[in-house]
């Protein structure tokens, strides 16, 4: 349970303000489309996202040491969290 709990606030706190969690607002607020419709689109497409990632962070595991994708991940977020911070500075 440990495990679930972290992956699910990692990525819901990641996902927050994103891209694809404004993109589906806006199509949500647009009232052209029933909103069970936006829901269930945006769930298909994050879950297929999600699948794409989980099967190339399975092969990625054979392929390369644990440290090494810590590192890799770690790194990944701190470049886009100097990305965003950087956005923000600039408006």
């Amino acid at each position: 349970m440990t495990a679930f709990l972290t992956v699910f606030a990692a990525v819901f706190l990641a996902e927050l303000g994103d891209k694809t969690q404004l993109a589906t607002l806006l199509f949500s607020a647009d009232g052209d489309r029933p909103r069970w419709v936006v829901f269930a689109a945006a769930t298909a497409a994050l879950t297929a996202s999600t699948a794409i990632a989980v099967i190339a962070g399975a092969a990625a595991e054979k392929y390369l040491a644990a440290a090494p994708l810590k590192l890799i991940a770690g790194a990944g977020f701190v470049i886009i969290g100097a990305m965003m911070i950087s956005d923000f500075l600039r408006t």
